[in-house]
Order: structure tokens, then C-alpha cells, then sequence
């Protein structure tokens, strides 16, 4: 990423800090750089093993801040380890693949035209009930491949 986008990112985040009436310490500034150059939404233990200096009491602490400010999104699977990754408004627009055996989320776009049309029928489906829509999240939910022998065994 761009040293001008960075700095777009940095004011965008001290605003909505701001508008909470918190600031952007320099350790949410960490936390918005691990999660600015990560792949795929992190668990609390994962960001401390990106940077072991940050105290994890900190970590939960300024997540949950940064997630009141609107800045970071957590993500809750069935594994009891909630993920952490940048609002949308930082990122481009994707969607998730989640494991539910061991809760890995990975990120996934869809192309131009099918997000158009899953743009369309879910308006339609707000329209049927008179709602409003401001945006749209889908997540996959199943068994990734490393988990898929492990289901298999459990089941037998």
C-alpha cells in the first residue's frame, strides 16, 4: 500500500477515534498496521504472534475500540476465537469462507457481474419486507480441506 493511502488510512482512523472521543495511540496504530497487511481476518492470538511486544490485555482493549470507532470489523465463528480485520471502507469488498470445524476465515471476491446480480435479488428481498439496505456480507460456511479427514472421523 501507498504511503498516501497509509496516511488516508491513519487520518481515517484518528477521525473515527475522535468522533468516540479516543485517540489513535501508537498502539492501534499497530494493531491497523497487522491487520492492514494481513491476508485474512486474525485471531487475538495471531496478532500477538505477528507482534509479541503488544500486551494482550492491550490487544482486547483497543480492538474492542477500534470496533466501537467503526474501523475494525470482528468476525464470530463457532470456535470461540472471534476475527479481527479492517471496515470495509478501508478494503475493497469481499466476502468470507469460513471453517466450522476450526474457525479459519479466508477472504473471496465475486465477479463484477455476480455481485451485481446478488446485488439485485438481495434488494429485492429487503423490498419484500420494506427494508433498507446498506450493504451486504456473505460468508461460506463448511469444512476446509484440512479439517475434512478430522469431520470424516468424528462422524464414523
Amino acid at each position: 500500500m501507498s504511503n498516501a493511502r497509509e496516511i488516508d488510512l491513519d487520518q481515517s482512523v484518528a477521525s473515527q477515534l475522535q468522533s468516540i472521543g479516543q485517540r489513535y495511540s501508537s498502539n492501534r496504530r499497530r494493531l491497523i498496521s497487522i491487520l492492514q497487511l494481513s491476508k485474512k481476518p486474525l485471531t487475538t492470538s495471531q496478532i500477538l504472534e505477528v507482534d509479541n511486544e503488544l500486551a494482550q490485555s492491550s490487544v482486547y482493549r483497543n480492538l474492542a475500540v477500534l470496533e466501537e470507532a467503526g474501523s475494525v470489523v470482528r468476525i464470530i465463528t463457532n470456535d470461540d476465537h472471534a476475527r479481527y480485520e479492517l471496515a470495509e471502507q478501508f478494503t475493497d469488498h469481499h466476502h468470507h469462507v469460513i471453517c466450522s470445524y476450526c474457525g479459519e476465515i479466508l477472504d473471496f471476491h465475486l465477479s463484477d457481474n455476480v455481485e451485481k446480480a446478488l446485488e439485485v435479488s438481495l434488494q429485492q428481498v429487503a423490498e419484500q419486507f420494506d427494508f433498507i439496505v446498506e450493504s451486504h456480507r456473505l460468508d461460506l460456511i463448511g469444512t476446509c480441506t484440512s479439517c475434512s479427514p478430522l469431520q470424516e472421523r468424528a462422524n464414523c
